[in-house]
């Protein structure tokens, strides 16, 4: 009975959310300012279904319940709440829920409110669907259904009004104008990501077609089709077609470009979407199919390629889009930057977990990185649009000086900021960033040495952008626009309750898990420990003797990776304090000094020529193609020469023609006779 009660409980979390998406827009007909008391209940409510079945994570029980779904080919659908799915099911609900009741406040005024709840109810559906999905198919359904509701949700105030926009208006790189609306970052998004998408797809159904099945489970149980498709040279094709759709969902390079517009979205939506879940996607799927390739590895089938891609891809994108942080002054784009860096963290985590025999340790580093980032993160933009909502502005030159107005604001913003940097001991960044470093310098792989120095010198990148972030928002004078707004008597103040308490809320539970962050890393590496050893035969190596249970309680303070955390806060928040807290040196002299300064700050600004190189190859350059291809091959060769050509020779044949209809009876029949005698000539031949 309790079984079955679990695995009810297990489908209800994400057909909650669905139920909540159809009733909103019937609810809204008749009473418009209830859908978001509504939503937030419904998501509530699945929040609390989720946290009932966390128990079994803990105890390392599994919840899998299937039923016929298409029969003629015997395909089934099914939930798996396992320890990886149940705690990212929490993290997802309550999250959500939180980002829920702040949006209640954030879009109180909207006249389109019914329309925002209904995409963010099917986009936590969606989420929720990804993550408790018994197979690749059914995941797929979530995976396109976040994508949806992202695409719906960024272009959400698609009348494209310029305060709606994102980046400079007069900035241009290349001859590229960096200045985007709603539907245009909208439409960004659904391309770019559709791209991984179609790759996810491909390497599904290759394997597909040799396993028979789409199932995680039953991947694992017979390990037939992957010796048959290694032996074809098809087994390491077909898993990074799997990793493309990560790198789309996941913005990591080269498809990051589309998460800097995204932006143009509500804040709710940033936090929601680009902060806390979905871009955490393409983390749980590597976080899936990760034990079961490395226990492919274990059964000697190489598997090394795929794990090499993984950390490869997330060490370039870390440090490519943390230097961009450091230069960009839109508030939620610098966030941004930092959700894609930190999204590297841990796919370098898990990357160099599969070319290690410490894989527990690799694997508990990046999901506990991914918890960590999901609560200050999504604090940090639920606090970014309550100071855009407050100043009217979304560029922090705008702000300046606001502690003094904002006080509880301020203060979280330091709490969230302090764990973006990895502040030592009493935040939860630091244990996950200081455990991502031990593990990556303890794997032993030749790619082990410089990841450690790319993820070490992104930390220092990171606590300087944010120290940055920070000074340049509450510290200095008042801007020209605050004094202009207070002139016209619009002063500034804190955001009602409805709003700063839940990043409250995130920021308090940083610091508050962050003093127990060792305990808690700890428990969450036994429980996956436990997890792996039973599902997929990986041992961890501080499992099996007392006396390393003892020492696993300090397992991840490795001295030197303790140092380099360290280091790195200290250098990073040093450097930016001495710019842009305590303004002892004028950033913008410092640039400007040297030309190699000014030239790498230029190189930032323009997003390293990505952007616009990817537009270029893919949009400019085809359009001009397409336009070259319709002029001189279209209008000139097709409509002018072969239309018209064919028109002419129609037009001669059909007055050759008419000019044998003569009318004279005596004709015809001298035609008809010489015809007849034509055919019986050649007849008796």
């Amino acid at each position: 009975m309790e079984q079955n009660f679990n695995e009810l409980i297990a489908w209800l979390i994400w057909i909650l959310p669905f139920v909540a998406a159809i009733i909103i827009p019937a609810i809204g007909k008749r009473y418009n300012n209830l859908v978001g008391y509504v939503a937030s209940a419904i998501a509530l409510f699945s929040a609390i279904t989720a946290a009932s079945i966390l128990p079994n994570a803990i105890e390392s029980h599994g919840i899998h319940n299937q039923v016929l779904w298409i029969s003629t080919i015997d395909l089934k659908a099914g939930v798996l709440a396992d320890p990886l799915s149940i705690i990212m099911s929490n993290i997802v609900a309550w999250i959500s829920f939180l980002i829920t009741v702040y949006s209640i406040g954030y879009m109180k005024h909207d006249k389109d409110q019914v329309r925002f709840w209904f995409w963010m109810m099917f986009f936590i559906g969606s989420m929720q669907l990804i993550v408790l999905s018994d197979n690749l198919l059914q995941m797929f359904f979530g995976w396109e259904g976040v994508g949806l509701a992202s695409y719906a949700l960024i272009s959400f105030w698609y009348r494209d009004k310029k305060q709606h926009h994102v980046g400079t208006e007069n900035h241009s790189v290349l001859g590229l104008v960096e200045y985007y609306s709603p539907t245009h970052a909208g439409m960004k998004a659904f391309i770019m990501t559709k791209v991984g998408d179609i790759m996810m797809l491909a390497g599904m159904f290759l394997i597909f077609s040799f396993a028979g099945t789409f199932g995680f489970r039953e991947l694992i149980d017979d390990t037939t089709w992957a010796t048959n498709m290694a032996t074809d040279g098809l087994l390491i094709p077909a898993i990074v077609l799997l990793f493309g759709g990560a790198i789309g969902k996941s913005a990591q390079f080269p498809l990051n470009e589309w998460l800097l517009e995204a932006m143009t979205g509500p804040t709710a939506v940033s936090a929601l979407i680009h902060a806390a879940t979905m871009v955490k996607a393409g983390v749980f799927l590597v976080a899936r199919l990760g034990p079961i390739l490395f226990s492919l590895s274990m059964a000697g089938i190489l598997v090394d390629q795929f794990f090499e891609i993984v950390a490869l891809t997330g060490a370039i994108t870390a440090l490519l889009l943390a230097t961009q942080g450091m230069v960009n002054m839109e508030l939620k784009k610098v966030l941004a930057y930092s959700t894609g860096s930190q999204i590297g963290y841990m796919m370098m985590a898990l990357g160099m977990a599969g070319l290690s025999d410490q894989f527990v340790d690799g694997y508990t580093a990046g999901f506990f990185h991914l918890m960590s980032h999901a609560m200050f993160k999504a604090s940090l933009f639920m606090a970014a649009g309550s100071l855009i909502h407050v100043v009217g502005s979304r560029f922090m030159t705008d702000m300046g000086g606001l502690r003094k107005h904002v006080h509880k604001t301020y203060i979280f913003v330091w709490a969230s900021g302090l764990a973006l940097m990895g502040a030592p001991f009493i935040t939860t960044g630091f244990w996950s960033k200081d455990a991502i470093f031990a593990s990556i310098y303890e794997s032993g792989h030749v790619l082990a040495l410089p990841i450690f120095i790319i993820a070490v010198l992104t930390a220092i990148i990171t606590a300087f952008y944010t120290t940055r972030m920070i000074g340049i928002i509450f510290f200095g004078e008042r801007s020209q626009h605050i004094m202009k707004m207070e002139k016209s008597g619009d002063h500034i103040h804190e955001v009602d309750k409805l709003m700063w308490l839940p990043y409250g809320i995130l920021a308090i539970l940083t610091i508050g898990v962050g003093i127990f962050g060792l305990s808690a890393e700890n428990n969450i590496h036994s429980i996956f420990a436990e997890y792996l050893e039973h599902s997929f035969g990986i041992h961890s190596a501080h499992l099996n003797t007392e006396e390393h249970n003892d020492i696993n309680l300090f397992s991840g303070l490795n001295a030197l990776a303790v140092a380099f955390s360290l280091l790195a806060f200290v250098v990073g928040f040093v450097l930016g304090y001495i710019f842009y807290i305590g303004r002892y040196i004028d950033p913008t002299k410092f640039v400007n000094s040297n030309l190699l300064f000014y030239s790498l700050h230029k190189l930032m600004l323009n997003r390293w020529y990505l952007n616009t190189l990817i537009y270029w190859c893919f949009v400019i350059s085809p359009l001009l193609i397409a336009r070259r291809i319709w002029r001189y091959f279209e209008q000139t060769v097709v409509d002018l020469g072969m239309n018209n050509g064919f028109e002419y020779a129609i037009k001669w044949s059909s007055s050759i023609i008419h000019k044998t209809q003569t009318g004279v009876v005596q004709s015809y029949l001298y035609v008809f006779g010489a015809g007849l005698l034509f055919v019986i000539l050649i007849l008796l031949v």
